[in-house]
C-alpha cells in the first residue's frame, strides 16, 4: 500500500512480527526480539536496525491487546518462589537444559518423519487434515490436557497432581499432537506448546528428584527445549522470565543458551536455514 522498499520494507515487516508476537505472548520486549532472533540472518545487523520501529509496534500491540482482554502487568503462569541456593544451581540449570534438548532433538525428528509420511504421496489437503484430526482427537480423548495450544493448561498442569506415568504419557503425546498439527494442514504453532513441554518434563524431573528445586527445573527445561528448535536464546530468555515471574534471570540464560548450542546444525526453521 505504502509502495516501501528496502530498509523501510523490511523494518516494517519485522514491526508488524513484533506486534503479533507480543499479542502472543503478552511481552513486548519479549516478542520484539524475538521478532528479531527468530530470523537469524547472516547479516544480523540489518534486522537489529529495526529495533526501535519492533519496540514501538510491540508497545501499541500490549496497549491495544491489554485493553481488550482486561490484562494485568505480572506472569501468566503460576510458577511456585524460587530461591537461589547456590553456584550449583547454574550447574543444575545446564543439567536440565541438556536433558530438555534430547526432548528438543524428539520433536524436530518427529516433525519431520510426520512430515515424510504426509509428503510421501500427494494426498488432497482434506484427506490430510482428515487423519490429522482424527490423530488429534484420539489423543486428545485420552489426553484432555494436551488440547490448544497450552497457554492456560500450563497453569492446569501445575496444580494438578498426576502421577509419573501420566505426566511421561502427556511428554509424549503432546510431542506427537504438536507434530501432527504443523505437518498435516492444521493451523497452529509450535512455541507455546513447548514451553508446555518443558513443563511437564520440568515436573517430571521434580517429582523424581523431589529434592530439586521445582521452578528451576521447570524454566531450565522450558528454555532449553525451545532455544533448541528455533535458535532464540536471548529472547526466550526474556519471555519465560516475563511469562514465569522466574525473578534470577541469569539460570534462564545458561539452560537458553545450552539449548542453542546443543541444537542440530540444521535448523528446523526454514528462514534460518536459507540464511545459513
Amino acid at each position: 500500500m505504502f509502495r516501501l522498499k528496502g530498509e523501510e520494507l523490511r523494518s516494517l515487516s519485522i514491526a508488524g512480527m513484533a506486534s503479533g508476537f507480543t499479542a502472543l505472548f503478552g511481552a513486548p520486549l519479549g516478542g520484539s526480539l524475538f521478532s528479531l532472533e527468530i530470523l537469524h540472518h547472516k547479516h544480523a545487523v540489518e534486522y537489529y536496525k529495526a529495533i526501535i520501529p519492533a519496540f514501538v509496534a510491540s508497545c501499541f500491540s500490549y496497549l491495544v491487546f491489554a485493553l481488550i482482554i482486561h490484562l494485568g502487568l505480572g506472569p501468566i503462569w503460576d510458577l511456585s518462589a524460587y530461591e537461589y541456593s547456590g553456584i550449583f544451581d547454574f550447574g543444575y540449570a545446564v543439567l536440565f537444559a541438556m536433558i530438555g534438548v534430547v526432548f528438543g532433538w524428539g520433536f524436530i525428528f518427529c516433525t519431520k518423519l510426520f512430515k515424510s509420511i504426509f509428503k510421501k504421496r500427494p494426498i488432497p489437503i482434506y484427506i490430510k487434515t482428515l487423519i490429522g484430526g482424527i490423530l488429534l482427537g484420539i489423543i486428545a480423548f485420552y489426553f484432555p490436557i494436551t488440547r490448544y495450544f497450552g497457554h492456560h493448561e500450563i497453569n492446569e498442569l501445575l496444580a494438578s497432581d498426576f502421577s509419573l506415568t501420566l505426566l511421561f504419557a502427556i511428554l509424549i503425546f503432546k510431542i506427537i499432537a504438536i507434530s501432527i498439527t504443523v505437518t498435516s494442514g492444521w493451523r497452529g504453532g509450535f512455541i507455546i506448546p513447548l514451553f508446555f513441554v518443558g513443563a511437564t518434563l520440568g515436573i517430571i524431573i521434580h517429582q523424581i528428584f523431589p529434592v530439586i528445586n521445582l521452578s528451576l527445573a521447570i524454566v531450565s527445561c522450558m528454555a532449553a527445549i525451545n532455544a533448541c528448535v528455533t535458535r532464540t536464546p536471548m529472547s526466550t530468555t526474556i519471555l519465560l522470565a516475563t511469562l514465569t515471574g522466574f525473578g534470577h534471570f541469569i539460570p534462564i540464560l545458561f539452560a537458553s543458551l545450552t539449548g542453542y548450542f546443543l541444537a542440530p546444525k540444521i535448523p528446523f526453521i526454514s528462514s534460518q536455514m536459507k540464511s545459513e
